[in-house]
């Protein structure tokens, strides 16, 4: 311990940090904030999460799926142990917890846990209440009152018996089997019978026919009978 810290105990202010006192007192002449840059200018700041001009944090982590954090629902909540603060036969509710200073709120909904134990007789009177919480409400002689439709399990989860329901069984449509065509064996090509075909007659050229020689004719004497038959001449009969 020393001087400094014995006059400052009990202060509830922090002594101001005095700066361009000089030199000598460690933060004169740029008081602090360096030379020049974005930093020794009237004004400056920087926003949440700027890292001068680095990838910031936000963006270098990978982000991937589906997250409900943004749409659930969110609710007051106070465990069972500490309802033992309320007498018994006591209506327990929001606003009893919160003038009671056992929680602080965080939403308008209220909601009830089963941590610890709970040794008073009350009626609790929440939005949602596990069954853990409820069964050690009834267990203590208390009562759970929740609003109409609020999904709340009736009975403890380990006392309620788990009865599975046989299901039915659907008949399956039986598929028709698709008939697989046979495989026809090829017929033996049987031989037409050929029809005869006609003829066409043929037209005949004229045949050029030579010139036959002159054959004597029976009647006309040769040329040997010619020359002893001829007749004398006149001039030869006057001689």
């Amino acid at each position: 311990m020393d001087l400094k810290t014995v006059l400052s105990k009990g202060n509830p202010y922090t002594k101001s940090k005095r700066i361009g006192r000089g030199i000598g007192s460690g933060s004169g002449k740029t008081s602090g904030r360096g030379h020049k840059g974005r930093g020794a200018r009237s004004g400056a700041s920087r926003r949440p999460g700027y890292e001068g001009g680095q990838m910031p944090i936000y963006r270098r982590v990978p982000k991937r799926g589906f997250t409900n954090a943004r749409f659930r629902t969110e609710y007051t909540i106070i465990n069972v142990d500490l309802l033992n603060h309320f007498d018994d036969g006591a209506t327990v509710d929001l606003s009893a917890v919160l003038e009671a200073g056992l929680v602080s709120i965080n939403t308008p909904l209220f909601k009830v846990l089963g941590n610890g134990e709970l040794t008073t007789k009350l009626t609790v009177k929440a939005d949602k209440c596990s069954a853990s919480a409820q069964a050690k409400i009834e267990a203590a002689g208390g009562t759970v009152v929740l609003p109409a439709g609020a999904n709340a399990p009736t009975r403890s989860a380990a006392a309620k018996p788990t009865v599975e329901k046989p299901k039915a069984e659907k008949p399956k449509a039986e598929k028709p089997k698709a008939e697989k065509p046979k495989a026809e064996k090829p017929k033996a090509d049987e031989p037409k019978a050929e029809k005869p075909k006609a003829e066409k007659p043929k037209a005949e050229k004229p045949k050029a026919e030579k010139p036959k020689a002159d054959e004597p004719k029976a009647d006309e004497p040769t040329s040997s009978d010619d020359s002893g038959s001829e007749e004398p001449t006149p001039d030869e009969s006057d001689s």
